[in-house]
């Protein structure tokens, strides 16, 4: 039985990079050595599952790579890979209860939306929105984690206290996301775009911003790991679901999909992982 390949380009890491890479490649084999079941969709090629993640893997870490030897740097590259890890996790819990066999590929955001749109990919897990105009261009799973928007400042920072206070603000979000769809609704508030929102965070950290908008476990894991830097006000504004992306053409794999994830809820394990990768 053949193992599951994990593509990984090199990027010419630093050697920072290069240890949270060794780290994060030995996480992800463990999880997927068992994950080698027959694909249902087709006899010959497998099920590709794309997945855009804040890791040293992506091409943002060509943008980071100056800023990863500080240790604000790599507490940001920690979030991440939590991130990630809840992502390629639940991939792998529910790709063995539905019985498909699966390859990772990592994508950056705007080319995995553009490349589930033409079919390019399978499947996607990314923590991404469920909306009505991505469902125009994709088929999503049942959602399997309930997120909103939340507020991100400087830790010393007292005249944000909530989304309201915004306006006349330039306020960093990841393009092509909901926190950027967001700010852009906030009168007089400024949007500035990042292609990784590791990258908006230490925007803000650096005074370059006034604010980030983001999902909130990203807000909330990128606080927490910096504290004396930044912090979260105001409550979650918004209620969306995450749910699993898949090929319009492969209704066949949805199916099987739903089915995996429905056993893997039931068994409580979208909540242990919710605690293991995202709950510190």
């Amino acid at each position: 039985m053949r193992t599951t390949r994990i593509i990984q380009p090199d990027l010419g890491l630093t050697p920072i990079q290069q240890q949270l890479d060794i780290m994060q490649t030995s996480a992800v084999e463990t999880l997927f050595d068992d994950v080698i079941i027959p694909n249902v969709a087709s006899g010959v090629r497998e099920s590709l599952v794309a997945m855009s993640i804040d890791v040293p893997m992506t091409q943002a870490i060509s943008s980071l790579s100056q800023k990863m030897q500080s240790a604000a740097g790599r507490q940001l590259t920690e979030v991440n890979t939590k991130l990630s890890m809840f992502g390629r996790s639940v991939t792998a819990a529910i790709a063995d209860e539905a019985g498909l066999e699966i390859e990772i590929l990592n994508v950056a955001w705007d080319p995995l939306l553009a490349g589930m749109a033409q079919c390019q990919y399978d499947v996607a897990i990314s923590a991404m929105t469920i909306t009505e105009e991505r469902k125009e261009a994709m088929l999503f799973s049942n959602p399997y984690f309930e997120a909103g928007q939340l507020v991100t400042v400087r830790y010393n920072n007292t005249d944000i206290k909530s989304k309201e206070d915004l306006g006349g603000k330039t306020v960093g979000a990841q393009i092509g996301t909901t926190g950027s769809f967001e700010v852009e609704k906030i009168a007089g508030a400024t949007l500035k775009t990042y292609d990784d929102i590791g990258l908006a965070m230490q925007d803000l950290m650096n005074g370059q911003i006034d604010a980030v908008i983001s999902d909130n476990p990203l807000a909330m894991g990128y606080a927490n790991a910096n504290p004396d830097k930044l912090k979260t006000v105001g409550a979650v504004f918004t209620s969306e679901y995450y749910g699993i992306a898949v090929c319009k053409d492969k209704p066949e794999i949805l199916e099987k999909i739903n089915e995996g994830l429905a056993k893997v809820k039931a068994e409580g394990l979208i909540d242990a992982l919710i605690l293991e990768w995202l709950a510190n």
